[in-house]
């Protein structure tokens, strides 16, 4: 019969700095009474179960909030007249919505849960996306952007949620990784669907007939309406509620979450909540990394079609030229999520990888020829995907407690989506073709993860050595046991992973 685990008995003892709070002894009452195998098993059926629905359902949520740009070069600007910065002011419009939802829409999904919430998100920015095909005018397709922020905004971190409500901290990044590598899938399965579905022949009724970039919007959403409507067969409301574990893995799933985080998983979210969450420096470490990753991620996602035009290639061979990067950046995402979590360390990846963004935009502001350009969008990309999944993972395995996680999660999210504004103000109609204050803006940002990363390793390890010092044990003076628990991340037995 395998051993008996106690709580991260073999990664505590590797990585002393990366301790769970209050970790017990095999003999306390909140000791793990299952076997390392029976524990394995069970993460091993929640990883069929949830992290191919979730990659799913992202995956559909970048599609349709990325199409935009596929369909801009398939005509959409001619015939919408986006002339001057009418697009990067359609684009921002959903960035700007997008941000004010996040938090509320996580508190929300507290309360009601994630089996039929995040699908109903996904089935109504699908409806929009519908919606976009029949626009006509500048001011319908901001109508339509804004109602696409509302029911995306919620989604991301929603998702992410709703993977640390079964995951435990040294596993998270890994399943993020590869949800979040889905908006690298998006863009590759975006630029074949997208010359797929522009070939379509115009079709429909009079006066609303469907062709080109209109297909593009409207077969994608229909699409994702279908599946999302679909998903709660397969999302538990909980880990107690999974279809796919026996009796004894519910009870193994769920309790082995409340052993680590010293917490209920149902307890609502309160104001101590969201000031707990507002007061954690880490967030803002992580939101800014988060703002400076989305300049590059979001500008890539919307503009690497436009680039790849301006050097040269026609409409249909930029949208072809985009797939290669965008399914290396997604395997690279995935990897970089797996190491992590082995080696339990988030800052150090983040910050190597900025070097590959930094060569790629220097390549890309003063390099020349299309052939040195195009290798330039590769190390971009392969340098800033990681970095989303990155940041936010960071971000819930130093918050503490469901509300609380649910909180950091949304609050990063949302700081982080203003770097999604300024991307679509990085690259203006009059900087092309070579976009120098574009990729200018960028290089600037890749530079910037490379500090704050580095500022989070020190933060972490400094907080670690302090408290194992004892110098945060005076914040348990006078205070009930229930207080201490409410202490989460400030509690001085709580360490942060660096």
């Amino acid at each position: 019969m395998a051993p008996i685990r106690s709580i991260d008995e073999k990664s505590d003892l590797d990585h002393p700095e990366a301790v769970a709070l209050e970790t017990k002894s095999q003999g306390s009452s909140d000791s793990p009474t299952w076997t390392v195998a029976e524990e394995t098993a069970v993460r091993r059926k929640l990883d069929w179960q949830l992290v191919p629905a979730v990659t799913i359902l992202y995956l559909l949520c970048f599609l349709d909030r990325i199409n935009i740009g596929n369909a801009r070069i398939q005509g959409m600007q001619e015939d919408l007249d986006l002339y001057g910065y009418r697009f990067n002011i359609a684009t921002s419009i959903f960035y700007v919505v997008y941000l004010t939802v996040e938090v509320p829409s996580n508190i929300l999904l507290k309360h009601v849960g994630p089996r039929y919430y995040l699908p109903g998100l996904v089935v109504g920015f699908g409806a929009v996306s519908v919606a976009t095909a029949f626009v006509r005018t500048f001011a319908q397709l901001c109508v339509v952007r804004s109602l696409l922020g509302i029911f995306e905004g919620g989604t991301m971190p929603g998702l992410a949620f709703f993977l640390s409500s079964f995951y435990k901290r040294e596993e998270l990044y890994f399943r993020v990784g590869i949800y979040v590598s889905a908006a690298s899938i998006a863009g590759a399965f975006g630029g074949l669907l997208a010359a797929g579905l522009s070939q379509v022949p115009d079709w429909g009724i009079a006066g609303s007939r469907l062709h080109t970039w209109r297909n593009i919007f409207f077969f994608e959403g229909l699409l994702t309406i279908i599946v999302a409507m679909a998903a709660p067969i397969i999302l538990p409301q909980s880990p107690e509620t999974s279809k796919y574990l026996n009796d004894r893995e519910k009870w193994i799933a769920s309790e082995r979450l409340r052993i680590e985080h010293k917490s209920h998983p149902n307890e609502k979210v309160q104001a101590k909540h969201v000031k707990r969450a507002l007061m954690n420096i880490n967030n803002y470490i992580c939101a800014a990394g988060f703002f400076a990753i989305n300049i590059t991620v979001q500008g890539l996602s919307v503009f690497m079609p436009t680039i790849l035009r301006e050097l040269g290639w026609e409409a249909l061979e930029a949208q072809y030229y985009t797939v290669p990067v965008y399914v290396a950046a997604s395997l690279v995402a995935i990897g970089i999520g797996f190491i992590s979590d082995k080696t339990r360390m988030r800052g150090l990846y983040l910050a190597l990888f900025t070097f590959l963004g930094i060569t790629g935009f220097s390549m890309l502001r003063w390099g020349s020829g299309s052939h040195v350009k195009y290798a330039a969008v590769w190390l971009c990309a392969l340098g800033a995907f990681p970095g989303g999944p990155g940041f936010l993972s960071w971000g819930l395995n130093n918050a503490s407690g469901p509300a609380i996680r649910a909180i950091s999660g949304g609050w990063i999210v949302t700081l982080g989506t203003m770097g999604g504004i300024l991307a679509v103000w990085a690259y203006l109609p009059n900087d092309g073709p070579n976009f120098p204050i574009g990729h200018t803006i960028n290089l600037v940002a890749q530079i910037f993860v490379l500090f704050l990363s580095s500022f989070g390793i020190w933060y972490c390890l400094r907080e670690n050595r302090l408290r194992a010092r004892g110098a945060r044990n005076h914040r348990l003076e006078g205070l009930t046991e229930q207080e201490k628990a409410d202490l989460g991340y400030r509690h001085p037995e709580f360490r942060y992973i660096a």
